[in-house]
């Protein structure tokens, strides 16, 4: 069976995009399962948040124009599991570049074909750039299904339909037909706020299982983590958003393996909501959560 691929995008920044292509990437790593991260933004903050250099002529720019095989530009990093293809600044330049070229939203796919069929890894992520140009399309044009990550906020919500109807036009055009929602991760949630509260509420009026039931929690450790170059497992792995990320890539797994795990039931009073909303209270004596 060829390696799943699977996208991380939202078209709107900020939303914990990057870090949860590094966490979960990193706690399935802890589950046993081999992964490959694709930097595929830019900006390549998902390959400093992993303290990987940033080299020049080590993206896959020049594997998405064929002018290399992906192969050459895959890189172990410093944790047991985890390969990256990494990003860095010519990376830019692709989006003129790619548009110039023969099958332009296959660019991807094509690039990844020689090792899907290996075997090498449980699960490709791509981190996608946070709009929805040539290189986020390459990504769900390659890619069996999208995973979006969504902050808690009613200002995240706007661009949620655009996303979701892409995806739609990307299976029924016959670009993609495969594309699907793999589901929606709730980011920076603040148990101490109604608001927060409201907003998964009303995403789920949505999509009901579509969304984890894993909630990632705004944490000043998982903003910390990134600038040492570390997933929050190994920066700090007793605080909350380590729980919340292992947590997630549990319910990942389970959902994968199963199909009745597709219909898990929502539970708003979630094992990790009551964690942060336990961790909020004590965050004047600790400064986990900011004010």
């Amino acid at each position: 069976m060829a390696t799943p691929v699977i996208a991380i995008a939202n078209q709107k920044g900020g939303v914990g995009k990057t870090t949860t292509a590094i966490n979960l990437a990193a706690c399935l790593t802890v589950q046993r399962q081999n992964i490959l991260l694709i930097d595929l933004d830019p900006q390549a903050n998902a390959t400093s948040g992993l303290g990987v250099e940033k080299t020049p002529g080590q993206s896959i720019y020049k594997a998405l124009l064929g002018e290399v095989g992906v192969e050459n530009v895959i890189r172990p990093t410093t944790y047991k599991r985890l390969d990256i293809i990494a990003s860095e600044l010519d990376l830019a330049g692709a989006e003129v570049d790619i548009a110039r070229a023969d099958n332009y939203l296959h660019r991807l796919k094509e690039s990844l074909a020689p090792i899907l069929e290996q075997d090498r890894y449980d699960f490709i992520f791509v981190d996608c750039p946070p709009s929805l140009g040539i290189l986020t399309m390459n990504a769900l044009t390659a890619a069996e299904s999208l995973l979006i990550p969504l902050q808690c906020e009613y200002y995240a919500l706007e661009g949620l339909s655009v996303i979701i109807d892409l995806v739609e036009k990307l299976r029924t055009s016959g670009t993609n037909p495969q594309l699907h929602l793999e589901g929606i991760i709730m980011t920076m949630y603040d148990g101490r706020t109604n608001l927060s509260q409201a907003v998964v509420q009303d995403v789920y009026k949505h999509f009901g299982n579509r969304i984890y039931e894993t909630l990632i929690p705004r944490t000043i450790r998982l903003g910390e983590a990134p600038s040492f170059g570390k997933p929050i497992i190994d920066y700090d792995r007793q605080s909350v958003g380590a729980v919340a990320y292992l947590q997630l890539a549990k319910e990942f797994l389970q959902r994968r393996g199963s199909e009745e795990a597709r219909s898990f039931p929502f539970q708003s009073e979630s094992p990790i909501a009551e964690a942060a909303e336990a961790q909020a209270a004590q965050a004047e004596d600790r400064e986990e959560l900011p004010e």
